[in-house]
């Protein structure tokens, strides 16, 4: 039998009354706490794991496209599509009209969408961005006074198929985009 108690069993040290190793004792025969030894040497570092797979870039849906030809646009009350056919870099997920001015999302999603304008002569025409031929609200330029430059940004969330379009509207006009600056720019990003 151990000389060490056990608040337990009443026995402590390597052995109880059955023989059986017990690891730890709570107190000595006369009442004192044992002593903790100090402790050991930390091991070794294990090895690093494998590489995770390589995550899928969201942001690699995406387009761009410019005219820079100073395209005269025959603007109508309804609206009439911008033609974008100029330094177009379109990333996959994003597919592009033979017209250049309608560009269609494959994938639904949260989408950053700007776009800037800029005619040669003052105009009292408005501009906007479609979706599947709506007006996007937030994008809706209609300006008081006759203007040449024109531009909106805007996250939104867009279904899967969406078609998106630069407009020009509201007026009966003929606007010619610039080629001093870029008459119209369109950028498209998916953001998550």
């Amino acid at each position: 039998m151990s000389s060490w108690l056990n608040n337990t069993n009443g026995y402590c040290g390597c052995n109880n009354q059955n023989g059986v190793h017990v690891d730890s004792c709570c107190f000595s025969c006369d009442g004192t706490v044992p002593k903790l030894g100090p402790t050991g040497p930390t091991g070794a570092t294990g090895d690093t794991g494998p590489t995770g797979a390589t995550g899928t870039s969201i942001t690699a849906t995406y387009a761009f496209a410019n005219n820079t030809s100073g395209t005269a646009i025959s603007v109508l009350l309804g609206g009439t599509n911008v033609p974008l056919p100029n330094n177009q870099n379109i990333g996959p997920g994003i597919t592009v009209s033979g017209g250049n001015t309608v560009f269609t999302a494959a994938n639904a999603g949260n989408y950053y969408i700007s776009y800037s304008i800029n005619i040669t002569a003052s105009l009292l025409v408005s501009s906007r961005i479609t979706i599947n031929g709506a007006p996007l609200a937030g994008t809706i330029n209609s300006p008081a006074l006759a203007t040449t430059s024109f531009s909106a940004t805007i996250i939104t969330t867009l279904a899967a198929g969406s078609a998106i379009s630069l407009q020009l509207f509201g007026l009966l006009a003929v606007a010619t985009l610039s080629t001093t600056t870029p008459g119209a720019v369109l950028t498209i990003i998916r953001l998550s």
